[in-house]
């Protein structure tokens, strides 16, 4: 999938915990605070990676915020699932944890002309069975992630034509350049199956009591519903051998979540809820770490039509209190942010962006100091205040609670009216699927995540085709700086439209930013090396787990 809410936690990926905080705060040491102080986003220091392990472990206890419904990550794409998946099974990429993407399996790749891609595949991997990769297999793996059914299809709408073109050679034709494909490949669309063995598997591939078809550092050897999923270290894995023999996943949420790990029922865990995460802060026996991640906190505007001038929308995002929704909200783990999208999608040309996102904070200010009411009112008074409530769709969490609430507020102070509608969290997923079920709301207080370490993975929500459009937004200078962007393959060029486009979107308030949270990771005193940053959805952060050094005893 290129682009996700992030609490749809069912069908989607829910990375909502994994945001970046900040331009100022991409590398540095970890951030413990202790007693049960309050967080301040804004004193966080991220960095994508802990230090490195050095010593064996034998079983570590994982926890996963939810079971998955299926290990088949084309026909059920749950973060529970790809946090299990990612260190069973490789990609043709592999994202970094740095949010960079480079070649993995595939391990040379070359573009003789802009819209041919040519993947020179390694001849050195083997699946689990001991069969070799071969073309076939990749062949086959990318044109069942192609298949209109599967969750990776609109991947490959660009793509005119997937062929084997020599005996470790693939070749992808597109219908125009295609920018963000090598990055598409870097997740669940570059996954590489071996073919025989989810053939036959049949429909039962993913499912309970079913094996892998995988060559990664680990193989799947236990998945008991309900209970548990346990992978163990490949015994002839190709590459470099995990320091950690067993992984055993459980799940829990929030409160039991939080107790799982404090009384160490369990070993890690990646935080994926906010308030989860802030309550896991400074617990003693445990270590949290912050990475970057490209999550999002925003408000969209609907079809309905409540705020369907720009003026009224720009005029909102003058006012809104997003300090006091981050500490009020969130335990002070958000921080406010002028994009839609977080910083962990700064996977090249990271200074170019964290430049532009500086410059925009005006439009979305970080503190009530830097509010301007008299603006704001002004943009009202011209656009002509509208007569109906604006409605507020939400649920009855927290962080959504808080946020509805400041946003009823904000309308307050320019003259306008606020009506929050409350519904179950089940009728909430739906207002980001169905047109129908957010037709009596104005505005949904939703979140966010791109899959791809790439801005323009985001502002195509803001085409005039776009789905995600749903406010209406039409201005053909802006279509035109982000169809160009997709098509650009210089990442120095296309960093510079990805720029011009944010810039469009957010002068517009085709969305209203409101704040982005760090990707948290908490493990055990004694345990390294797992990637901090959202990476840990795609790259086999396992296999980096284990004693750190001054832990280490050298057996498994």
């Amino acid at each position: 999938m290129t682009r996700a809410p992030a609490r749809r936690r069912a069908a989607l990926a829910a990375a909502v915990t994994v945001l970046a905080l900040g331009a100022a705060a991409c590398s540095g040491a970890t951030n413990t605070t202790g007693g049960g102080k309050a967080l301040r986003a804004a004193d966080l220091e991220l960095t994508p990676t802990t230090a490195g392990a050095t010593g064996h472990l034998g079983t570590v206890n994982w926890l996963l915020e939810d079971e998955p419904d299926s290990l088949d990550l084309d026909t059920q794409g749950s973060s529970a699932g790809r946090i299990v998946l990612t260190n069973v099974c490789e990609r043709l990429y592999q994202l970094r944890p740095d949010m960079s993407a480079r070649p993995f399996l595939a391990r040379k790749v070359t573009r003789p002309d802009p819209t041919t891609l040519v993947l020179d595949l390694r001849e050195d991997v083997t699946f689990h069975d001991g069969a070799k990769m071969t073309a076939d297999d990749v062949l086959w793996s990318l044109k069942r992630h192609a298949d209109p059914d599967m969750e990776q299809a609109d991947e490959f709408e660009n793509v005119k034509k997937m062929t084997k073109t020599g005996p470790h050679r693939i070749t992808v034709t597109f219908k125009e350049p295609d920018a963000l494909f090598t990055k598409a490949l870097a997740g669940d669309a570059g996954i590489v199956y071996q073919r025989s063995e989810v053939q036959a598997a049949g429909k039962e591939f993913g499912t309970p009591g079913r094996g892998d078809a995988c060559s990664g550092p680990y193989r799947l050897t236990r998945w008991k519903s309900g209970d548990s999923i346990t992978i163990e270290r490949a015994a002839h894995y190709w590459g470099t051998a995990p320091l950690t023999r067993k992984v055993v996943f459980r799940w829990a949420a929030d409160s039991a979540f939080v107790n799982a790990l404090t009384t160490g029922a369990a070993d890690g865990g990646y935080a994926e809820s906010p308030n989860t995460a802030a309550a896991l802060a400074g617990r003693r026996g445990l270590h949290a770490y912050y990475g970057p991640s490209t999550a999002s906190l925003a408000l969209i505007p609907t079809e309905r039509g409540g705020l369907k001038n720009p003026a009224i929308r720009r005029a909102l995002s003058l006012t809104l209190d997003r300090t006091g929704i981050a500490t009020a909200g969130y335990g002070g783990l958000v921080q406010p942010w002028a994009t839609p999208v977080g910083s962990g999608a700064w996977g090249y040309q990271k200074p170019q962006f964290a430049a532009a996102q500086r410059k925009m904070a005006a439009l979305a200010p970080d503190h009530p100091d830097a509010r301007d009411l008299a603006a704001a009112r002004k943009l009202v008074k011209e656009a002509g205040t509208p007569t109906a409530p604006i409605v507020i769709g939400t649920d009855a969490s927290q962080g959504r609670t808080v946020i509805a609430n400041a946003v009823r507020d904000a309308l307050a102070r320019i003259g306008l009216t606020g009506q929050i509608k409350t519904v179950p969290t089940a009728q909430f997923e739906e207002f980001y699927s169905s047109r129908a079920a957010r037709s009596d709301i104005d505005l949904l207080v939703g979140d966010w995540y791109i899959s791809k370490s790439d801005p323009m993975g985001f502002y195509d929500n803001g085409l005039s085709t776009s789905s995600n459009n749903w406010v209406g937004f039409h201005d053909p200078a802006y279509d035109t700086t982000v169809r160009t962007a997709l098509r650009t393959l210089d990442d120095a060029e296309r960093a510079r439209l990805a720029v011009r486009a944010q810039r469009q979107f957010a002068e517009a308030a085709v969305w209203i930013p409101v704040a982005q949270v760090p990707s948290v990771l908490v493990l055990k005193n004694g345990l390294t090396g797992p990637p901090a940053s959202q990476a840990y959805l795609y790259y086999p952060w396992a296999a980096d787990l284990g004693a750190a050094p001054h832990h280490a005893s050298g057996k498994d």
